[in-house]
C-alpha cells in the first residue's frame, strides 16, 4: 500500500512539473505573467 501511495505522489509530482513548465502566458517560454496590453480608451470632449 506504501508503495502505491509513492508511485501516485510520484507521478503527480511529475505532471505537475510537466503543467508548469508547459502552461506559460508569455511568448519566450520563459514563464510569469503577460505583458500589459494597451486598449483604447474612448474619452468624451
Amino acid at each position: 500500500m506504501t508503495e502505491l501511495i509513492l508511485l501516485v505522489a510520484a507521478f503527480g509530482l511529475l505532471g505537475l512539473v510537466f503543467w508548469l513548465s508547459v502552461d506559460s502566458d508569455d511568448d519566450n517560454g520563459g514563464g510569469g505573467l503577460m505583458q500589459p496590453a494597451l486598449v483604447p480608451v474612448r474619452v468624451r470632449r
